[in-house]
């Protein structure tokens, strides 16, 4: 069953992410980015980037420097290519397989994203300013869904062909 596609309005402070661009954007941010594991400290930063593009809610990347010493370990999974960041490196967190990823090696567009990780919110507990992050539907892309930002979004069944 194929979902349909129809863009919600964004309210005041909301952005809709059919208003993001297709190759994707880099977009720095200073606002305050937490991720834990069952309460424990992986990473808080204020100085992350959100990926934003089209159909999809921002992915957000933590500056390494802020990421909690000892917390990563390489993953055994294997790389996957993102046609617009090039090959991703998996680690695992505090003992969870493949819950964060970066681009070592990104892409021209992408150079400053270098190292910077992000983290399932479907399997760690991600906030931005104190909110709670939803994930993105689908299990597949890792977007951080806010009250902030409105769809519909892709991931979910019925979406692959948008």
């Amino acid at each position: 069953m194929r979902k349909e596609r129809r863009r919600e309005e964004p309210g005041p402070g909301q952005e809709s992410v059919w208003d993001y661009p297709r190759p994707p954007a880099l977009v720095r941010s200073d606002r305050r980015v937490v991720v834990r594991r069952d309460g424990q400290l992986v990473a808080d930063s204020t100085r992350a980037f959100r990926v934003l593009e089209t159909s999809h809610p921002p992915t957000w990347y933590v500056d390494p420097a802020d990421v909690a010493e000892g917390v990563l370990t390489p993953s055994r999974a294997r790389s996957t290519w993102c046609e617009w960041k090039g090959a991703a490196t998996y680690w695992d967190v505090l003992g969870l397989e493949a819950v964060a990823w970066s681009y070592e090696d990104p892409t021209p567009g992408f150079t400053d994203l270098r190292g910077f990780v992000t983290f399932y919110p479907s399997r760690l507990e991600c906030l931005v300013d104190d909110e709670r992050v939803r994930p993105q539907e689908g299990g597949f892309y890792g977007g951080w869904v806010t009250d902030d930002v409105v769809g519909p979004f892709k991931g979910a069944p019925g979406t692959l062909g948008w």
